[in-house]
């Protein structure tokens, strides 16, 4: 049992025991349709293209030694987790989570093939191809 300078009592004592002295966030029924439903697809998807953004900038940041990827990286990442949260407001965490790693790591991917000296072979692109179906697959689903 823990006492404030104020007497106030915690740990399981007392008339307020179990009670909140205020309402939580709201639930928020993310089954229903909504307006806002299209936007968020939009900005989840921005900010899935802002991850590869933040990926690509931080290889090419050389362990944050060279000044203009630094920046990018650390503009990209702030921007892409504030779309993040902004787009679980409407769309489920784990669909979400799981349609922004995808596209970000899809473009990672694809960027590193064309433009970084990563092999490409058919194995990859039936790969890439899938993920991309998957989270396609995951829009429909929500």
């Amino acid at each position: 049992m823990l006492c404030t300078a104020n007497g106030a009592i915690f740990g399981g004592v007392g008339p307020n025991v179990g009670r909140r002295t205020r309402e939580p966030y709201p639930e928020r029924d993310k089954t229903a349709v909504k307006d806002d439903v299209p936007m968020a697809w939009a900005i989840l998807i921005f900010s899935g293209i802002l991850e590869a953004v933040w990926a690509i900038s931080l290889g090419k940041s050389d362990g944050f030694s060279k000044l203009w990827p630094t920046v990018t990286f650390g503009i990209a990442v702030v921007l892409s987790m504030v779309g993040l949260a902004f787009a679980m407001r409407e769309i489920s965490t784990g669909t979400a989570y799981a349609v922004w790693v995808g596209i970000g790591a899809g473009l990672t991917v694809a960027y590193g093939m064309f433009f970084g000296g990563e092999s490409i072979s058919v194995l990859k692109v039936l790969l890439l191809t899938g993920l991309i179906a998957c989270v396609v697959g995951l829009k429909f689903v929500e």
